[in-house]
């Protein structure tokens, strides 16, 4: 039985433009009703960061604008015209067609439609993304393996040492995923790995994209997102996959993700304790640069922690405040809707990071019950940090707790190459979250009936 679902944090499937949109030289044409593109729009671009348009995003998307007429007749005819106008105006290097409900109900062979296109020589395929099939999660892996099935195909790999494709972060549905993905190149660059990032503005576009099959192995830097494309290339070319979990966040994840990936490409382990012995130094010189601070008003900083985001940011996240911070677990809220058969190596994961988190991982979409929950839980104002969205903004005042943005909506912050990943991402991160505990709304409120105690006293 369907039910409401109180503070959405993901879109439908149709999601996935904004996946085709982050390919350079990528163009998605939308087979669906009208609205559908704007309102994802709104969802993925606007409420994560204020992102822009680009290209051929928002309002320049082509769109059959399936009405009446479709849905009694068949869109196929109006859907070739969309294409039509599309090749004539628009400058691409491949060309997405995505299928909306409408479409997908009314049954238009869409398949059909992009094969004829390819026939005559045209980069162009399709991906079957009604939104009743899945979340944009789900949307944005149909992208992924259509490319590879449709655009690449049966390719024969001429395997390049040292080359590793990367499949990590939703672009867009994680606001940070630009600068993610730059420091997830980077950190592979600085061992001496060459990256396919596939996505962003350090992609090199569909030419990755077609260099796919030639990879040493492919990474997925996620908790589940991404697997059965893993096992996809595995399948079609042959291509060994490293799979770790927990994207890297500070400087004691981040130097054991370069040393597992490191011992994975079989990279000399002496250029990777370099390279980690260098960024530790430097990070922790900025560091303990923070002593005096944590140490003037440590009774005044929260220590426990609710984490309300998808796995991906909340494994990272939660690890990096608990094992190098000091945070405790009070609970995880996992909104990604993740399949049921990855549930248990989540949890899993939360507990190698710390015991306390055993019976404290919750899988919920709804955004209402999150808060709920967390009202009637007994809090210390300023005891508790919570790293949430903007729909967690009342609960924050309300319970005097700090909230730093981790997942989306995010409509109060501009985002451009933002990251929490890395060595960097780590002192970023430290920084926004002190940032908002010294801010007027929660530091001073702290201190404020002490002072004027204290001035009370002295007249």
């Amino acid at each position: 039985m369907s039910s409401v679902i109180e503070q959405p944090r993901y879109s439908c499937a149709l999601g996935a433009q904004q996946t085709v949109l982050a390919i350079p030289g990528a163009i998605p044409i939308l087979h669906s009703g009208p609205g559908c593109t704007q309102k994802i729009h709104g969802a993925l671009v606007t409420s994560s960061g204020h992102q822009g348009e680009g290209y051929a995003g928002g309002s320049h998307i082509p769109c059959t604008n399936s009405a009446e007429k479709e849905v009694v007749f068949g869109g196929e005819k109006r859907l070739s015209e969309t294409i039509d106008g599309s090749l004539k105006v628009m400058k691409g290097d491949l060309f997405v067609v995505l299928t909306g409900c409408t479409s997908e109900i009314v049954g238009d062979d869409v398949q059909a439609v992009t094969l004829k296109y390819r026939k005559k020589g045209y980069p162009i395929i399709n991906a079957e993304t009604g939104g009743f099939k899945g979340t944009n999660y789900f949307g944005h892996e149909m992208v992924i393996q259509a490319i590879i099935k449709q655009f690449i195909g049966d390719a024969q790999p001429k395997v390049k040492k040292g080359l590793v494709n990367v499949f990590s972060v939703v672009p867009f549905q994680n606001q940070y995923w630009r600068g993610d993905l730059q420091e997830i190149k980077h950190l592979l660059n600085s061992i001496g790995l060459e990256v396919n990032i596939l996505f962003g503005y350090e992609s090199a576009g569909i030419t990755e994209w077609k260099d796919i099959p030639n990879a040493e192995f492919n990474l997925i830097l996620s908790p589940w997102l991404g697997l059965e494309t893993a096992e996809l290339l595995k399948n079609k070319y042959n291509t060994p996959y490293l799979h770790y979990p927990v994207i890297p966040v500070g400087a004691e994840a981040t130097s054991k993700f370069l040393r597992k990936v490191g011992e994975f490409a079989n990279v000399d382990k002496e250029k990777i304790e370099s390279v980690i012995s260098k960024e530790e130094k430097r990070f922790y010189k900025y560091f303990v640069g923070a002593a005096d601070f944590f140490t003037e008003v440590k009774n005044g900083l929260p220590y426990e922690l609710y984490t309300i985001a998808d796995s991906t940011y909340a494994l990272g996240a939660s690890n990096f405040l608990i094992n190098e911070l000091g945070y405790v677990p009070k609970q995880a809220f996992i909104t990604d809707n993740v399949p049921e058969k990855y549930t248990n190596k989540i949890k899993y994961e939360f507990e190698k990071i710390d015991e306390e988190y055993k019976d404290k991982v919750t899988f919920e979409i709804d955004g209402g019950k999150i808060e709920k929950k967390i009202r009637n839980d007994e809090n210390t104002p300023r005891k508790t940090l919570i790293l949430g969205s903007e729909w967690e903004d009342d609960l924050s005042f309300d319970i005097k707790a700090p909230l730093a943005y981790l997942s989306i909506p995010n409509t109060n912050n501009l985002i451009l190459n933002k990251t929490y990943v890395g060595y960097n991402g780590g002192l970023r991160l430290i920084e926004d979250i002190y940032s908002i505990i010294l801010s007027d709304r929660f530091f001073n409120e702290r201190f404020v009936d002490r002072e004027e105690k204290e001035i009370g006293d002295y007249c």
